[in-house]
């Protein structure tokens, strides 16, 4: 489990300043995307994803590792949206931003670490074209709440969805990596 812990650390560390560089290009304009344009982000990764899996020929020169640094990226922007609702014109402050960043990673690490103690890391066992499916499916059922208006039965909302899919695209980086 420390390596886990240290590995996580070090994606994070590399999507924090990917972050923070497309920040300073763009301010928070993200942040008048509405949780399905979110959603569609990650599902546009996603599908690239599996596409450079599969071997489809490609023309853009960025690998799986690139649109995994994505998906995190949008997970929290995702996370942050649901929590703070979506705005008419960007109004947060880079400062503001990284904080709202920092404590979204901080509460997906903490479930994955609770999650990781019951089920024993078996994501190490794992392909990672297994967790860009699983990530796509995650996509679907996210669509399928929001066309619910955000309501559920007995599943998991929204929020948990994008933390699950940040938890994947990291483990997918770990993989990847190893």
């Amino acid at each position: 489990m420390e390596d886990t812990k240290s590995q996580y650390q070090n994606i994070i560390s590399k999507s924090r300043k990917i972050f923070i560089d497309k920040n300073s290009d763009y301010g928070s304009s993200w942040r008048v995307l509405r949780i399905i344009s979110l959603v569609d982000q990650i599902n546009i990764k996603a599908q690239r994803i599996r596409n450079l899996q599969n071997n489809i020929s490609n023309k853009i020169d960025e690998d799986q590792t690139a649109e995994f640094y994505g998906i995190i990226n949008y997970s929290i922007m995702g996370l942050i949206q649901f929590d703070k609702g979506i705005v008419d014109e960007p109004d947060l402050q880079a400062d503001e931003i990284m904080e709202l960043y920092d404590k979204n990673v901080k509460k997906t690490f903490e479930l994955m670490l609770d999650k990781n103690h019951d089920y024993g890391e078996a994501w190490r066992e794992m392909e990672v074209i297994s967790l860009t499916d699983l990530i796509i499916q995650k996509i679907f059922r996210m669509k399928s709440i929001l066309k619910n208006d955000g309501k559920t039965e007995v599943s998991e909302g929204i929020d948990a969805n994008f933390q699950d899919i940040l938890n994947y695209a990291v483990f997918a980086q770990i993989l990847l990596k190893e």
